[in-house]
């Protein structure tokens, strides 16, 4: 990996192999500056970015364009157009604290056995360690929905088919393979857990039921999103963790003895090398401007929201370059803030916690990042190819 070049901007520092000095300088600057080669205003400051989040005007989705056009209207459309992630308004809270609800249900103890029987089930799914990071975070989730690990496979490889739908560099063959997926895992869902039961998640959905007034098929459609949503996040903090037990001197023997518990090195890789880098937000068309930073932006805006840069802001942060697992894990950047602040950090931070051990010695050269305008998803070993999710 090239360390000599610098990024160009700050969709291309997401794969720089250290982009953190490209997000120090961006935060040396204005709060809030208009990137004209992006056509977009970036903020990487902790505290613009947590302003913009939790905005009550900013929106998570372009008024003309609720679904992004090359998937409108197909099937991988359809469910991302019902994601609460990409939704405002009174259906989106509703949804989305049934959805706080159920995953709260999920203590430490049921996640690590999730990660257990995903492993069981994908094991020989995997081919490489890179396969492991994608799939088994979303094999996890499965179970706690009540899946049995008969199952997990199909959900695994429909999952990993549809992920490239929320990916503006997917190409024709891809967004048709997501619409396959996409019908594919509602199908699983329509037919529902086999043994919903033996699940704390899925015993909370039996129970509680999708929210008064929420249609069925959206109810499943976030549902199925809780594994599209799972997948590349999930990756980059398994693989970022891998890259730090690799990078951080002592790190490894320390895991190992027990003297640095895996949840609290995977809650500061979540802060010092986040999965997630930036997520976007817009300037409503129909409506008055924002401000934000400083400045007066215009309906029809967009704002880059660059997470891993507020991750490092010292203002939000002591000694913010140093890895240091056992800082607090609560308001870290890439599980977002406010009203879209991701509801799976803990089960998030759990599943990898208890994967990363096995993982661990199986690890292999960091050969570069995954394709991607916003998740840093490394990839292992020399023959590892850049490529869709």
């Amino acid at each position: 990996m090239d360390l000599s070049t610098e990024p160009i901007d700050a969709l291309a520092a997401v794969t720089h192999p250290d982009p953190y000095p490209f997000y120090a300088r961006l935060r040396e600057g204005a709060p809030l500056a208009f990137d004209a080669r992006l056509g977009l205003w970036v903020a990487g400051r902790d505290a613009v970015v947590r302003d913009a989040l939790a905005h009550p005007t900013l929106r998570v989705r372009p008024s003309a364009q609720p679904v992004p056009p090359p998937i409108a209207g197909t099937p991988a459309g359809g469910l991302f157009g019902k994601l609460v992630r990409m939704n405002d308004g009174a259906g989106h809270a509703a949804m989305k604290a049934a959805l706080h609800a159920a995953l709260a249900a999920v203590d430490e103890a049921a996640a690590a056995h999730a990660a257990c029987e995903a492993w069981a089930a994908l094991e020989g799914d995997c081919g490489d360690l890179n396969d492991a990071c994608l799939a088994l975070p979303v094999g996890a989730v499965a179970h706690l929905l009540g899946f049995r690990t008969t199952n997990l496979p199909l959900l695994w490889r429909a999952t990993r088919s549809f992920v490239p739908a929320l990916s503006s560099l997917s190409g024709p063959a891809q967004l048709q393979a997501a619409s396959v997926a996409a019908d594919a895992l509602l199908s699983c869902f329509d037919a529902g857990p086999a043994a919903p039961g033996d699940s704390p998640m899925a015993t909370l959905f039996e129970r509680a039921g999708r929210p008064a007034g929420a249609p069925r098929h959206a109810w499943l459609a976030n549902l199925a999103g809780l594994l599209s949503q799972t997948c590349e996040a999930s990756a980059g903090l398994l693989g970022n963790s891998l890259v730090a037990l690799q990078r951080e001197p002592g790190l490894d023997d320390d895991l190992r003895a027990g003297r640095v518990d895996a949840a609290a090195l995977v809650a500061e890789v979540a802060r010092h090398d986040p999965p997630v880098q930036n997520t976007r937000r817009f300037v409503p068309a129909d409506g008055g401007g924002v401000e934000l930073g400083g400045r007066l932006l215009q309906p029809g805006d967009t704002v880059l929201l660059v997470l891993a840069s507020a991750s490092r802001d010292p203002a939000a942060w002591p000694a913010p370059d140093r890895f240091q697992p056992g800082r607090p894990a609560a308001n870290l950047p890439t599980f977002g803030h406010g009203r879209h602040a991701c509801p799976g950090q803990a089960l998030a931070l759990g599943v990898a916690a208890a994967l990363l051990p096995t993982l661990a010695g199986a690890r292999q050269p960091l050969a570069g990042y995954r394709p991607s305008l916003n998740a840093r998803v490394p990839l292992f070993g020399a023959d590892a190819a850049p490529g869709p999710t």
